[in-house]
């Protein structure tokens, strides 16, 4: 355990398919479509249409469930961009992160070519819906899905549209290979607020506990003790993080930790078939848990070793 193995992640996990390895969670952010140029042959995210890049990662994600224990969870964080017809042109991709030198090549930003959706209902302009896309096909896949949250970043990238709101989000999915399924819920509590009908939102406090209370017809308060936690919503509110070193983008790692805690115990293996720049295997040895990784990229490992290095020093 504990390695990154470089190469394409469908045939990494078919190998350990056949070594039996078993994962209990996977948490990972793959290629979005049309927006980058990893410089791979092969490489998912620059297929010809929305359609093949769904295919795509559904493959990928059927391999996943093969390795996935039978109570595991999938943890997936996906984005989604327009279809805006500019033939010909370098388009920089601003999703989220640092931008530099993410630059597509002339003819590879599928996004931006209108051949990319002949024979589609969609238009210049409009919301392609990748992430939708993609949840559906995994559900029609077999997987179940349970649920998608929302990451609300309170720092997006600019935008200069004038006819539609700055994007502030993106999605992360919860899929699960059963209907029953590990999720510590309790490990993720988020704390507690109330409303004082009086003298509104704020902690009331009777005896040194946090407590809710109603007006009597005397005027006496009438209290009950509350707890000081409660379940987690499903807005996350976590701000992009520019990994130093890295010319693309990288999820944060305070964004995927309630993931791994939720779907995972100490000493559990957590997966991310797209490591990239390691965040995943970094907050997974935070918390005590193992992991495994797949990069097509051979050149991120020495941004991977970075990180893994400094997690272990903070550790100690």
């Amino acid at each position: 355990m504990n390695i990154i193995e470089f190469g394409d992640c469908r045939d990494i996990m078919r190998k350990w398919k056949d070594e039996n390895i078993k994962i209990q969670s996977c948490v990972t952010s793959p290629p979005y479509f049309g927006l980058r140029d990893y410089g791979n042959d092969g490489q998912i995210g620059l297929e010809k249409t929305p359609n093949e890049y769904i295919s795509s990662l559904v493959e990928v994600f059927r391999c996943v469930k093969d390795i996935l224990a039978d109570d595991g969870t999938l943890w997936l964080n996906i984005g989604d961009s327009y279809a805006s017809f500019r033939d010909g042109k370098v388009v920089p991709d601003s999703s989220r992160g640092d931008n530099k030198s993410t630059s597509v090549d002339k003819g590879l930003a599928k996004n931006r070519m209108s051949s990319t959706f002949n024979g589609t209902d969609i238009k210049h302009k409009d919301l392609i819906g990748i992430p939708w896309m993609l949840a559906f096909a995994l559900r029609a896949d077999g997987w179940y899905l349970r649920q998608d949250i929302i990451w609300h970043k309170p720092n997006p990238m600019p935008e200069s549209v004038k006819d539609r709101c700055t994007k502030c989000h993106e999605y992360i999915f919860l899929l699960t290979k059963s209907d029953r399924y590990y999720f510590d819920y309790e490990s993720i509590k988020e704390d507690a607020t109330y409303t004082d009908n009086r003298h509104g939102k704020g902690t009331i406090r009777y005896n040194g506990k946090r407590t809710s209370g109603d007006t009597k017809a005397n005027g006496q308060r009438a209290f009950a003790t509350v707890s000081d936690k409660r379940n987690k919503r499903s807005i996350w509110t976590v701000t992009t993080k520019p990994y130093k070193g890295a010319h693309f983008a990288t999820y944060p790692m305070d964004l995927i930790e309630p993931c791994i805690l939720a779907g995972s115990k100490k000493g559990d293996i957590i997966l991310d078939p797209f490591m990239g720049s390691g965040t995943t295997a970094a907050a997974a040895t935070k918390h005590g848990r193992l992991y495994l990784g797949c990069e097509l990229n051979q050149n991120y490992k020495s941004l991977q070793d970075e990180r893994l290095s400094n997690q272990q020093t903070l550790l100690l």
